[in-house]
C-alpha cells in the first residue's frame, strides 16, 4: 500500500502528465483501458492544441518531476536496446541542473558532520555554490595552510526524496511487468533496482571519495590523466573535501586550440587511457561527459593533460569479462563473426544452448553493412547497440557493468570525433587491448601468474607427499568411493552396462552358432564320439541364434 506522502506524489505526477498532454498515458494501461473514454469528458481536452513530439512531452515530464526522475531518464538514455532511438536521444539531452539549495544550510550540514564551528576547519569558506546537481552541491573554500579545496555536500533530505519516488516506480514496474507482454519481456524492475543502487552510490560521498583514491593511485606516475587528491581528514559520509582544479572545459574546442593542445592527441589519448583504464585496472570512469573532464594546456616541455571530476559512478570488470571483451573486439576486426558467436556462449553472455550458426548469421547480417565502410568512420557505440538488440532476441543478459561500459564508450568517442572528427577509436584501443592480451596469455602472463602463486605453492609443497601418501592408502582401503550424481552420468552408466549384457549375449549366442556348425561338420567321423551330432548342432545352432536375435533387439 501507498503511504500518505506517496498518494501526494502520484497526484503531483499525475498534474504534471496533464500539464504537458499525457495524462493518455495514464488512461492506455491495463487497469484503466476499460474506462479510456474518460479521455474525452475532461475539459481540458476540449480545446487541446498541438503538443510537441510525444519523446520531447516525456523530456520534460522528467524534467518537471525533480532530480530521480532526471537521473533515470538519463540512465535510460543509454539503453537503446530498451527504448526507441527517438525517446533515447532526447533523453540524452537531460541536464543534472538543480536550483541550488542556501549556502547557509550547507554551512550548518558540514558544521553538523565535523562537530565544530566551519571557522576552525576552513580559512574560508563561500556560501555562493560552485555547481549544483540532483545528488549534491558543490562549494569552493580554503584550508588554513592556503590550499584552495572544493567541498561537496550532499542536499538535506534527498534520501527521502529518492525512496519516496524508488517506491513509485518499483510498483509502475511491477503492474508493467504484471500486465503488460512488452513489460514481462523488458523486466522494467531490473532497471529500476540497477537505478537503485546507483542512487544509493551517490548519496555515500566517503565511496566516491574511495574512487577518486584508487583511481588517483592507478594514475599515480601518468602524464596524461591527473586525479585531484581528497583530504580524508574532513571527508564525511555527506561531505567530502577535494583539492580544487583548474583548466579547460574539454567541450571548449576553441579554447583548446587557442591554448595550443594537438586534437589529435588530445582525442586519440582519450581513447587510450579510458581502455587502460577498462583493460590495466578494470576500474573505469563510467560518468565521462564532457562536464567532468577539463584540460590542463601544455606548459613548456609539459604535455597538455586530462582531470576528471566526480567519482560518484565507477564500475569494473572480471578479468573473465575482460578477455571475452577483448577477444570480441579483435574477433569484429578480423571479421571472424563464428569466433563472435562462439564467445557469446562461452561467456555466458547468451543461454549455452543458443544455436552457434543461427547466431553467427545474425551477427553477421548486424555487421556486413557497418563494416562496409572504413574502420574510421565506423561508430563503436553504435556497433555495440545493435549487437545487444540482436542478442536480446537471443535471450542474452546484459549485465549493469556491459551497459556502463557502452554508455562511457558513447561518450569517449562521441567527444573524440568532436575533438578530431578523423578519430579511429578502433585503432586507438587495438593498442591496450592487444597490450593486455599479451600480459594475460602470452609468456608475461604465464610469468606474472607464477610468480604471484609462487610464495603459495611453497607454503603448500611440505603438506604434499603426506596428502599423496594418504589418498593412496584411503583407496587401497576402500574409504574413497566415486558417486556420480548427474542423471545424464547414470544415463550414460545404464547405457554401457546395457551394451555390455548386449555384448555378453551376442558372444555366448555365436559360439553356440560357431560349435553347431563344428560339430555338424565332423558328424561321420567319429559315431562313438559324436552320436547324435545332427540333432545336438540344430540344439546348438537353435539357442545361439536365439540369444544372438535378443541381443539385437535388447
Amino acid at each position: 500500500m501507498f503511504s500518505f506522502g506517496e498518494l501526494l506524489r502520484l497526484f503531483a505526477i499525475q498534474r504534471i502528465l496533464i500539464r504537458h498532454g499525457m495524462d493518455e498515458i495514464i488512461l492506455a494501461t491495463h487497469l484503466f483501458r476499460p474506462v479510456r473514454f474518460i479521455l474525452f469528458l475532461l475539459p481540458w481536452n476540449w480545446f487541446r492544441g498541438k503538443h510537441e513530439l510525444p519523446e520531447v512531452r516525456l523530456r520534460r515530464v522528467l524534467e518537471d518531476l525533480g532530480p530521480v526522475f532526471v537521473k533515470l531518464g538519463q540512465l535510460l538514455s543509454t539503453r537503446k536496446d530498451f527504448l526507441s532511438e527517438e525517446i533515447a536521444e532526447e533523453f540524452a539531452k537531460l541536464q543534472d541542473a538543480v536550483p541550488p539549495f542556501p549556502g547557509v544550510l550547507a554551512r550548518a550540514i558540514i558544521e553538523k558532520e565535523y562537530g565544530c564551528n566551519l571557522d576552525e576547519v576552513f580559512q574560508e569558506f563561500r556560501e555562493q555554490p560552485l555547481a549544483s546537481a540532483s545528488i549534491a552541491q558543490v562549494h569552493t573554500a580554503r584550508l588554513h595552510d592556503g590550499r584552495e579545496v572544493i567541498i561537496k555536500v550532499v542536499r538535506p533530505g534527498i534520501d527521502k526524496i529518492i525512496k519516496r519516488d524508488l517506491g513509485i516506480l518499483y510498483f509502475l514496474a511491477t503492474q508493467a511487468e504484471k500486465y503488460s507482454a512488452d513489460g514481462r519481456k523488458l523486466r522494467p524492475t531490473n532497471v529500476v533496482r540497477e537505478f537503485e543502487k546507483t542512487l544509493t552510490n551517490e548519496l555515500d560521498l566517503m565511496r566516491e571519495a574511495a574512487n577518486a583514491s584508487q583511481l588517483r593511485r592507478n594514475f599515480r606516475d601518468s602524464t596524461v590523466l591527473y586525479v585531484p587528491q581528497v583530504e580524508w581528514e574532513h571527508t564525511r559520509r555527506n561531505v567530502m573535501v577535494m583539492e580544487r582544479i583548474s583548466g579547460i572545459p574539454v567541450s571548449n574546442r576553441a579554447a583548446l586550440v587557442e591554448a595550443g593542445v594537438d586534437l589529435k592527441w588530445l582525442a586519440e589519448a582519450g581513447v587510450e587511457t579510458f581502455f587502460t583504464m577498462v583493460f590495466r585496472d578494470s576500474f573505469f570512469h563510467a560518468d565521462m561527459h564532457p562536464g567532468n573532464i577539463f584540460i590542463s594546456p601544455p606548459h613548456g616541455k609539459e604535455p597538455p593533460r586530462f582531470t576528471l571530476i566526480d567519482f560518484g559512478i565507477m564500475s569494473s570488470l572480471s578479468e573473465y569479462d575482460q578477455r571475452y571483451l577483448a577477444e570480441n573486439f579483435l574477433a569484429f576486426l578480423d571479421k571472424d563473426y563464428q569466433r563472435v558467436a562462439e564467445l557469446h556462449v562461452e561467456s555466458g553472455w547468451v543461454p549455452a544452448d543458443t544455436r552457434v550458426d543461427e547466431f553467427e548469421f545474425a551477427i553477421r547480417a548486424v555487421c556486413e553493412p557497418l563494416f562496409d565502410r572504413p574502420l574510421k568512420d565506423i561508430s563503436f557505440g553504435t556497433l555495440l547497440l545493435r549487437l545487444f538488440q540482436t542478442a536480446r532476441r537471443f535471450n542474452m543478459v546484459i549485465l549493469p557493468q556491459l551497459l556502463l561500459l557502452q554508455k562511457t564508450l558513447v561518450n569517449i568517442e562521441g567527444l573524440g570525433r568532436e575533438l578530431y572528427p578523423e578519430l579511429n577509436l578502433w585503432e586507438a584501443a587495438r593498442t591496450p587491448m592487444e597490450r593486455w592480451m599479451s600480459n594475460r596469455m602470452g609468456i608475461k602472463g604465464l610469468y606474472k601468474g607464477a610468480r604471484q602463486n609462487f610464495p603459495r605453492w611453497v607454503d603448500r609443497l611440505p603438506e604434499l607427499p603426506n596428502k599423496t601418501i594418504d589418498i593412496i592408502e584411503r583407496l587401497r582401503d576402500g574409504k574413497i568411493k566415486l558417486e556420480w550424481k548427474s542423471t545424464e552420468m547414470e544415463f550414460l552408466r545404464n547405457e554401457i552396462r546395457s551394451s555390455s549384457y548386449r555384448q555378453v549375449v551376442a558372444i555366448v549366442g555365436s559360439a553356440f552358432i560357431i560349435s553347431a556348425a563344428l560339430i555338424y561338420g565332423l558328424d561321420g567321423y567319429s559315431p562313438q564320439m559324436l552320436w547324435g551330432a545332427p540333432v545336438l548342432s540344430w540344439l546348438l545352432g537353435g539357442a545361439g541364434s536365439l540369444m544372438v536375435v535378443l541381443a539385437l533387439n535388447e
